[in-house]
């Protein structure tokens, strides 16, 4: 039990999971232990899939399917959905799942979406549901999403920080309209009445009206350019570019405490997870037979070889069991991967007949000539792609097949191989754009270059999780929008006024009118293939005139207004955080080159070796392990030892221990003096001679453990 008591703990503390959430008593572990499995999980997943993806058969859609069958299915997954919530509020306690505010909201939305389609089965007719806009807490609420659940939560704590500068631009906004009111409300019908002042203004924040707005007074006074280039140049360039520096900084701040509370939390998890291998006989100390049985329960996949593996690089003293420092890196011994240590001449791995030609092409790629030549081989390719290219005619397939099948194809076929499969699927005379992509190697050269291509390699995993956010903050707006706007003909839509070019419909359309009328909200591709064109702000204002305006009522232009600027407003600050996280990512990559003396010595840090010396490993493992290895690695056992390299993945975690390393002795001095505190302030505190068998993780009060045959069980009876 104590095996499994302390992976749960080790598994808190990867994923960030408080431990108030502890299983508390034997009742609670199967409970527990269903909700934290992979298939529990995939099935959240999957239920909050299909959740979104009714959006594309339910009305307004291009797909019609009848109500009983998206009803029901609607039904079926919020039961599902019913059902795991009250599971996981078993696990964790319905008091503590109370105080958890996302647990709250998520209940709240599921019984109003279920009181919804239960009358809409019953009444077997739809009604205004624009709560179908909040199903994506139900994605976002799954365990594969918390890196979008983190970022979100980031960008609300930087909406807080930035909160009173949107107070100011706001202000700012309505100092400049009623000035712009008083200076040009007789001539300039955008600043007839204040609130459109107002309203012109803050359209004139996204250049989206811009000169227009600007050229009626100008036609009148030439010296009224000077109000909108003062408002441009305060607004647009100076409180927007602080706002920007404020989310820079409120980015980093943020990054680095995040890092510092996930690194003690993890620590802690260790902390609790060491206290339960102990044994009586080794009280200070985890020998191999309990780290073993600790890790068929926390990663049932590693096998014996990475088990001994990860054990012998923690146990940096020798001494063939781990103490407690050794034990804190726990988490970065699990993230090697573990490769066989070959010979340095690199030719000996491949089969003796391949070996002379492997030599051979050893020794011509350590030439030092080898990468000039491959970069004029690619600087050449690239010049007789261009002047080819300038030579055939693009309405011809048989030029282009020869264009195809010249020298520089042949010659980068086996580096190429996608190309190779295209040109057999006969794809190559469209999909050619290719082959100029190797050019990039050549960027490489310079230093700019490399460090912005690693920037993009870390930055790869938060741009996906962006791509996340933006697709939910579409999916919100998009059903808002088909709610609201959903089968408006914004044909002929605004005759007799300043848009009508852009919506004017005729039979036979001549190539200089627009036709804005196609951007409409009848569909989900529809609403979001809109939303993207006001994600742009080229002529967004159009498009929220437009929609008031076709039935010519003054609470549709209001309706619409608010949806429009409220999208805008969103969707830029949004963008504002996207662009700070990037600055903060390249920043920091700047930052860790800086603290690093030579690429020798960030090589080093993110390989370690270990060798296995299989007599002395008699002493550590038993015999028997020894020879499963033996046989498992193809090695004579008459060998005397074996080399591994471990490599650490070049994430941004990573990379932050490495380069605050520092700070991170300081935390964790600073953690041990706050723990030896609330252990003293406990032991006064309990009554009775000395300590109980409840109190082997102390620290918490909320971790309530138990007794003899208990989850925990005494330390004693680990081994």
């Amino acid at each position: 039990m104590n095996y499994q008591e302390a992976a749960i703990f080790l598994e808190e503390g990867i994923n960030n999971i408080t431990f108030d959430s502890h299983p508390s008593c034997p009742k609670d572990l199967p409970t527990y232990l269903l909700v934290h499995n992979r298939l529990y999980n995939l099935v959240e997943f999957s239920i909050s899939l299909v959740l979104l993806s009714l959006a594309f058969v339910e009305e307004p859609t291009m797909y019609k399917v009848p109500i009983w069958i998206h009803g029901w299915t609607e039904l079926s997954a919020l039961l599902i959905v019913g059902c795991q919530m009250i599971l996981k509020m078993r696990s964790i306690g319905c008091s503590i799942s109370m105080t958890h505010i996302r647990t709250v909201i998520k209940g709240i939305i599921l019984v109003v979406m279920f009181c919804e389609i239960t009358t809409i089965l019953v009444r077997q007719s739809l009604h205004i549901r624009v709560t179908r806009a909040l199903r994506p807490i139900f994605l976002i609420d799954t365990k594969y999403c918390g890196g979008v659940r983190r970022f979100i939560r980031k960008v609300f704590l930087t909406v807080n920080s930035v909160s009173e500068m949107i107070c100011l631009l706001y202000f700012l906004i309505f100092i400049f309209a009623l000035t712009g009111y008083c200076m040009f409300n007789k001539e300039n019908t955008y600043f007839s009445e204040l609130w459109l002042s107002y309203l012109n203004l803050f359209i004139l924040l996204t250049t989206s009206n811009f000169p227009d707005v600007m050229l009626i007074s100008y036609y009148y006074d030439k010296r009224s350019a000077i109000f909108f280039i003062v408002y441009l140049c305060t607004m647009l360039y100076v409180i927007m570019n602080l706002m920007l520096a404020l989310a820079n900084e409120t980015f980093a701040s943020y990054e680095r405490d995040k890092f510092k509370k996930l690194f003690l939390h993890k620590m802690k998890a260790c902390k609790y997870a060491f206290k339960l291998l102990v044994s009586n006989k080794f009280p200070g100390r985890i020998e191999f037979p309990q780290f073993k049985g600790l890790m068929l329960h926390y990663d049932p996949s590693k096998s014996t070889r990475d088990i001994v593996l990860m054990f012998c690089h923690m146990n940096k003293s020798k001494s063939g069991s781990l103490n407690y420092k050794e034990f804190l890196s726990f988490y970065d011994a699990n993230t090697l991967k573990w490769s066989f240590q070959h010979s340095n001449e690199y030719w000996r791995r491949t089969f003796i007949f391949v070996q002379p030609l492997s030599k051979l092409a050893n020794v011509i790629i350590k030439w030092r000539y080898f990468e000039a030549l491959v970069y004029m081989i690619i600087i050449g390719d690239g010049i007789s792609i261009v002047i080819r290219s300038l030579q055939i005619d693009i309405n011809s397939e048989a030029p282009l097949k020869t264009f195809c099948s010249g020298w520089d194809a042949i010659f980068f076929r086996n580096l190429m191989m996608i190309e190779t499969i295209i040109k057999i699927l006969a794809l190559a005379t469209y999909l050619v754009f290719f082959r100029p992509l190797r050019t990039l190697r050549l960027f490489k050269l310079k230093k700019i270059y490399r460090d912005i291509f690693g920037t993009i390699v870390i930055l790869f995993p938060q741009m996906c999780l962006t791509a996340v956010v933006i697709l939910i903050l579409y999916y919100f707006y998009a059903i808002i929008g088909m709610e609201l706007f959903a089968g408006y003909d914004l044909r002929d839509c605004c005759r007799n006024t300043t848009i009508e070019y852009y919506y004017a419909y005729s039979y036979e359309r001549c190539e200089s009118s627009a036709i804005y009328y196609v951007n409409t909200f009848n569909h989900l591709m529809d609403s979001c293939i809109t939303l993207f064109e006001l994600t742009v702000l080229n002529n967004w204002h159009v498009q929220m005139y437009a929609y008031g305006a076709v039935n010519n009522q003054l609470d549709d232009l209001l309706i619409s207004i608010l949806y429009f600027c409220t999208f805008i407003m969103t969707t830029m600050l949004v963008l504002t955080f996207v662009v700070s996280s990037f600055l903060e990512a390249f920043r920091f990559r700047m930052q860790y080159k800086n603290s690093i003396c030579c690429k020798h010595d960030e090589k080093k840090m993110f390989c370690d070796k270990v060798e296995l010396i299989w007599h002395e490993l008699q002493f550590i493992i038993d015999h028997k392990t020894v020879k499963q290895l033996h046989r498992s690695l193809f090695i004579n056992e008459d060998c005397y030892s074996t080399s591994f390299i471990g490599s650490l993945p070049r994430t941004r975690e990573v990379l932050q221990k490495k380069m605050y390393r520092e700070e991170i002795n300081k935390w964790i001095a600073e953690s041990e003096s706050e723990f030896e505190e609330k252990m003293i302030h406990n032991t006064k505190d309990r009554t009775g001679d000395g300590i109980s068998n409840t109190d082997h993780l102390v620290l918490n009060g909320n971790l309530c453990h138990w007794q003899n045959a208990n989850l925990l069980g005494k330390i004693d009876d680990v081994t």
